[in-house]
């Protein structure tokens, strides 16, 4: 880590995240400094100071987790980012520092994405699938609504140091997660646990591509607990009108 690195993350070390919700680490986030740069379908992005490196607050996406077993499992793969901080937030929330990544140009992050489908690459690069592949399959057993490994040109990223580099490679079934809100959201609370859904609700993609009578029926659902609510009439994430909110690409898309 250079000296500019701890600058910048020095001030986030030691305070009690878990504490906070999504809305809180946000605000403290930028009143250090760091400036917002990307919003996602399930998190904000913002960028250091001094530009090496972005922090992703999340208020819900059980797939994270799963990317970043990934990046544990493959240390010093330089397919993969430097995560130099992961924080849990009260509610289900998280919050993690990694390396700024920009978006690769087009052309060649729809290369790599075919080398990816097509099982060619490099050493470093194979060793990522492979171990994608196993994750995958663990967290297939024991996620509900999970999806599996999505790998498309937007998880394609350049970084600071001119390598390319692959996020958020795993994604929930966001379609069946929200539509299973909508019918008898105890159901999510009960697989997924009321402490880590808190904040189900406040995922980007829903404040951007949901309308108001939308977002109410969602409210409305949630609050019933087991009492089914009809009442998404547009897009949601993961109908056919509006893509299912996918894993965000870093630090958000």
């Amino acid at each position: 880590m250079t000296a500019d690195h701890d600058i910048d993350l020095v001030p986030l070390l030691g305070r009690a995240w878990e504490t906070v919700d999504h809305r809180d680490a946000l605000a403290e986030i930028v009143r250090l400094g760091w400036t917002p740069c990307g919003v996602g379908d399930w998190a904000v992005g913002l960028r250091s100071p001094r530009g090496l490196l972005a922090v992703r607050i999340c208020p819900f996406d059980p797939a994270y987790p799963a990317f970043l077993e990934l990046c544990r499992r493959c240390p010093g793969n330089p397919y993969l980012p430097q995560v130099s901080l992961t924080e849990a937030l009260d509610g289900g929330g998280s919050l993690t520092v990694l390396e700024f990544l920009a978006p690769a140009e087009e052309a060649e992050a729809a290369a790599v994405a075919r080398r990816w489908r097509e099982g060619t690459g490099d050493e470093a690069f194979d060793a990522v699938r492979t171990t994608a592949h196993a994750v995958d399959e663990e967290w297939r057993v024991r996620m509900p609504w999970w999806d599996g490994i999505d790998l498309n040109s937007g998880n394609v990223r350049r970084a600071v140091d001119g390598r390319i580099v692959l996020v958020d490679v795993f994604c929930m079934d966001g379609a069946s997660l929200y539509r299973q809100v909508l019918d008898d959201s105890a159901v999510v609370r009960e697989r997924l646990s009321a402490a880590a859904t808190r904040h189900l609700l406040d995922i980007p993609f829903i404040a951007r591509e949901s309308s108001p009578a939308e977002i109410e029926a969602l409210r409305a659902a949630w609050r019933a607990g087991d009492h089914p609510v009809s009442g998404l009439t547009g897009g949601r994430p993961g109908s056919g009108r509006c893509a299912s909110p996918p894993p965000s690409a870093s630090p958000a898309r």
